[in-house]
């Protein structure tokens, strides 16, 4: 079913519909969260409470992208939960199982098609990126992963940050930038391919 049928039953009172929603946006909306707040259990907060606050506002949608409207919420949802940490401070996390161990590899980067060796050097590479992210305030870092990583189109991002054209290019600009030269310091992880300049970082 479409996803614009599916918002119509929803808004109808159609719980099931939502949930269909659900099951097919999560995971672009949890990787936008993990990307944004660098951390598992802060990821699926953030996550949940964008789907709470979707289904609240499913009525304010007017058309256009859903995905883009999606990302929006999700994206407000880590700027508030940071700004929060700001005023209340908390250690950072590092993705553990129920017994206390570091897990060697979140499970949305598993792929049962790669060999362990190369499943170990995408994990490094990627928390590599996560590390250079987490330097980036929340602004550069929520445009950089829209662009870079969701791959929206400038208009989108402006669109879903609410911000102006001229703002967004900015900001992508100076991220990608500090992207580059924090990631220098892991140049042994990088593929040859992997274009530091341009349209595509990550």
């Amino acid at each position: 079913m479409e996803t614009a049928d599916l918002i119509a039953q929803a808004l109808e009172g159609d719980l099931e519909s939502f949930n269909q929603i659900v099951l097919e946006y999560q995971d672009m909306v949890y990787y936008q969260a993990y990307r944004v707040m660098g951390e598992p259990d802060a990821a699926e907060d953030a996550t949940q409470e964008a789907f709470i606050s979707a289904y609240q506002k499913l009525h304010t949608y007017r058309g256009g992208s859903f995905k883009s409207w999606l990302l929006r919420i999700v994206t407000n949802a880590c700027y508030d939960e940071l700004r929060r940490r700001q005023r209340q401070p908390v250690a950072p996390l590092n993705p553990h199982d129920d017994a206390g161990d570091e897990l060697e590899s979140p499970a949305w980067l598993e792929d049962p098609a790669e060999k362990p060796d190369q499943r170990v050097e995408r994990f490094e590479l990627s928390q590599a990126i996560q590390d250079c992210l987490n330097e980036l305030d929340a602004k550069f870092r929520s445009v950089v992963v829209l662009v870079d990583i969701q791959g929206l189109d400038y208009q989108t991002t402006a669109e879903v940050v609410e911000r102006p054209l001229g703002t967004i290019k900015s900001r992508l600009a100076r991220a990608r930038r500090s992207l580059q030269e924090c990631l220098q310091g892991f140049g042994e992880l990088l593929p040859p391919d992997l274009r530091l300049e341009g349209e595509e970082l990550l």
